[in-house]
């Protein structure tokens, strides 16, 4: 799948509407009972980067970066203002912030996560387009040291140690991190209300599986 590692510039996507999106397949009984089954293990966001009124200058920015994507052809990054960061919107990224993994002293390799919790019951969302030189990472409680105890590949979202961490050790991080989207459309319809302002009043844009 063709993927630009660029992100969608932020100051434009601030404002858009957009969150997870689950597929359910739901089947009535005779009996009026019901079968529930979803064929996705992680959700799918999507989003409408429709920015209003904007200037004309925001609204070149905006067909330059889809040109340059050709249209629905080439993934990108994607900013989720309501949703970006390891902690809570207003916390610090700490080291600790998301569990990801107890050590075993063999596996040298982890996928960063992010999970999410309401009650007893959670979800573990994989996290594979951290923003780079965000991630911060402990074993043990102790943090390690970007570059020296661990590397990042930023675009997979996987975590490489010098040394796998210890048996029973707890592997946590915390980081800033991006959406893998695509536009849902071939076609950006722009209008000029002003002199010096226009108006893109629908940009459909999908999460992509990387």
């Amino acid at each position: 799948m063709a993927f630009h590692d660029v992100r969608f510039p932020a100051s434009l996507s601030f404002g858009s509407v957009g969150g997870p999106e689950r597929r359910t397949e739901i089947v009535t009984l005779a009996n009026g009972f019901e079968e529930r089954n979803s064929p996705w293990a992680h959700a799918r966001r999507r989003y409408d980067g429709g920015m209003g009124l904007r200037s004309l200058d925001d609204l070149e920015t905006l067909i330059a970066f889809f040109e340059a994507r050709q249209g629905q052809l080439i993934g990108f990054r994607w900013k989720d203002w309501s949703d970006y960061k390891s902690c809570a919107p207003s916390q610090d990224i700490s080291c600790t912030d998301q569990l990801i993994a107890v050590g075993d002293e063999v596996t040298d390799s982890l996928q960063l996560t992010k999970t999410y919790r309401s009650g007893e019951f959670s979800y573990a969302r994989p996290i594979t387009k951290p923003v780079d030189g965000s991630v911060r990472v402990s074993v043990g409680g102790d943090p390690l040291q970007e570059g020296i105890d661990y590397t990042v590949d930023a675009a997979i979202g996987q975590v490489s140690f010098a040394h796998p961490p210890n048996q029973g050790a707890e592997v946590r991080a915390g980081f800033e991190f991006d959406v893998p989207v695509r536009f849902d459309t071939d076609a950006i319809m722009t209008s000029v209300s002003s002199f010096q302002a226009g108006e893109a009043p629908n940009i459909p844009i999908v999460e992509v599986r990387v």
